[in-house]
């Protein structure tokens, strides 16, 4: 990996470099994805169906869109045992961690006859992507749907692309069954978004639709943002290591390259106040390279957007790393935990030696569906407030509205706006 001392210089060209991954840079897919997501608007099953046969080469109808209970039993038929056992752990662990998210209606009554509140709704329906192509990836279905059904949402709507022979990737069934969802449908890409946001015979509308994809994915949901809610425009993975002389080179390099063989696009970058631990680090990276098995795609992604930079100290590290807002951040310093005090923007943060990305994204329990790009300075993990909307609740008496109904009238005057000034003045006419 290239070693570099951080300056004002690099540190620009670093985040220079990392805006050319932003899903806001896709603008040369934007007319064509613009074209499949207004035909199947107007167009419905039939827009839907013809891609399907395009991009997947399968025979989807009305009849055979949506997976039957008989194609789920014959998925956990196929998938090994162990997995499910696995599956169902971190289940377990997932939800106990979004239970502690829960929020609540609540109500504020005064003596002085008003009563103010906020009242929690979960969303009614919400459709849940799921990635197909080359892997399946059974830790995105909990982390999208478990939040979900921990909020309350009434109906969760699952979609994911199929294969010629019209089959859906088994594990990615049986997470889905495990995890809640109401029904599972057999479409992938930017016809499944704009199946979701505008309802079609087959697939019903939804209110809200989360989950990750492709850049086809990403700008569908772009699209139809406004029709329905979306969770974010997810960019390609990233993360950061912020490290010390203290940290151990070779788990530095590990997980620097848990995230590189995600995708060319993806980011690692260690962040460290020790040249020494930058050389070690760089020839670990080689090493381990030279035997993992997606060795092309983390070459690319190290070569892109792998960096090593060498701080003059843990303040000018830690001010670097907040102003490039990492989807993932580790912290191996020698008191992590202080260092974590002053980490202002990161998706996730994994604190010592023994907490490896690869943790939260399949066991500990945390959402895995986290900022990139650098929107971790205003954005957050996906949750279970993603599945809420709230209604503020408002009740005054005639007493209580009284006392104060000539400085609504005065406010809305002063504004112009003679009707909201009538409206409260007629309920005191007679007066």
């Amino acid at each position: 990996m290239r070693i570099v001392t951080l300056t004002e210089e690099s540190r620009q060209n670093l985040l220079d470099n990392l805006l050319k991954r932003s899903p806001q840079n896709y603008g040369e897919y934007e007319g064509r994805v613009a074209a499949i997501v207004e035909n199947v608007r107007t167009r419905g099953d039939e827009a839907v169906f013809a891609y399907t046969k395009q991009f997947d080469g399968a025979e989807v109808t009305a009849e055979n869109i949506r997976v039957t209970e008989e194609e789920i039993a014959q998925a956990y038929r196929e998938v090994d045992g162990q997995l499910l056992a696995v599956i169902r752990k971190a289940l377990v662990n997932i939800r106990a961690y979004h239970e502690k998210q829960k929020r609540y209606s609540w109500f504020d009554s005064r003596p002085d006859g008003t009563m103010l509140g906020q009242k929690i709704s979960a969303l009614a329906r919400v459709g849940v992507y799921v990635p197909g192509g080359k892997a399946a990836y059974p830790s995105s279905v909990l982390m999208n749907i478990v939040p979900a059904k921990v909020a309350g949402v009434g109906e969760i709507i699952m979609t994911t692309p199929c294969n010629a022979e019209g089959k859906v990737n088994p594990t990615t069934l049986v997470a889905a069954k495990e995890a809640g969802a109401d029904a599972v449908y057999k479409v992938g890409g930017a016809q499944a978004i704009a199946a979701l946001a505008f309802g079609t015979a087959s697939i019903p509308k939804v209110d809200k639709i989360v989950g990750p994809g492709n850049i086809y994915v990403a700008l569908a949901k772009k699209a139809v943002y406004g029709f329905v809610n979306i969770d974010s425009i997810a960019g390609p993975s990233e993360i950061l290591v912020l490290a010390d002389e203290s940290a151990n080179p070779r788990y530095v390099a590990a997980d620097l390259l848990s995230q590189a063989e995600h995708d060319e696009m993806a980011s690692a970058i260690l962040i460290t106040t020790s040249r020494a631990l930058a050389e070690k680090v760089s020839q670990e990276v080689e090493q381990f390279v030279a035997k993992l098995s997606r060795k092309e795609i983390i070459q690319k992604s190290l070569d892109n957007f792998g960096y090593i930079l060498v701080a003059d100290d843990l303040e000018a590290a830690i001010a670097a790393a907040n102003e490039i807002a990492s989807e993932h951040l580790e912290i191996m310093t020698e008191n992590p935990f202080e260092v974590m005090t002053k980490i202002r923007n990161a998706g996730a943060i994994f604190i010592g030696p023994y907490s490896s990305e690869p943790l939260g994204d399949y066991f500990a329990g945390p959402n895995h569906v986290l900022p990139t790009n650098g929107t971790a300075r205003f954005f957050s993990p996906l949750s279970v407030d993603d599945f809420i909307k709230k209604s503020s609740i408002v009740y005054y008496s005639r007493e209580a509205l009284e006392e104060i109904h000539e400085d609504i009238e005065t406010f809305a005057k002063a504004e112009q706006l003679t009707a909201h000034a009538n409206s409260i003045h007629v309920r005191f006419e007679e007066e």
